[in-house]
């Protein structure tokens, strides 16, 4: 499955589970261009989505990794939550049970930390 079949099958579980609709493709840090699969600036969630993680691509290289783990970090930096999915959390729907978790947690008040609204 490509990168974008795995975005737009992750984006047929958020719709289906009934879950707020997240932005795509977003800049969330100011001042940067790195752009996060999907985000709910409500909740301060992003989720990456890393399809080819059997194959050499982005993702599985020393550079490539070494990007992402950095583009996490920023996004920590500034108080927002990442969860970085592969194609088989998505597949599995490991990737959306986690998000959908996440979401209600916040909702009730039970999530033990959420980054501050900036």
């Amino acid at each position: 499955m490509k990168q974008s079949e795995l975005e737009e099958l992750f984006a047929q579980q958020v719709k289906d589970r009934g879950l707020p609709e997240p932005s795509r493709e977003e800049f969330i840090i100011p001042g940067r261009k790195h752009r996060y699969d999907f985000c709910w600036s409500k909740y301060r969630l992003a989720v990456e989505i890393n399809g080819g993680t059997y194959t050499k691509s982005g993702h599985t290289t020393h550079a490539g990794i070494t990007r992402d783990y950095w583009k996490v970090r920023r996004a920590q930096d500034n108080n927002w939550i990442i969860y970085p999915f592969t194609g088989e959390d998505v597949k599995d729907s490991v990737a959306i049970d986690e998000v959908a978790e996440h979401i209600d947690k916040v909702d009730k008040g039970k999530l033990l930390w959420m980054p501050i609204s900036l």
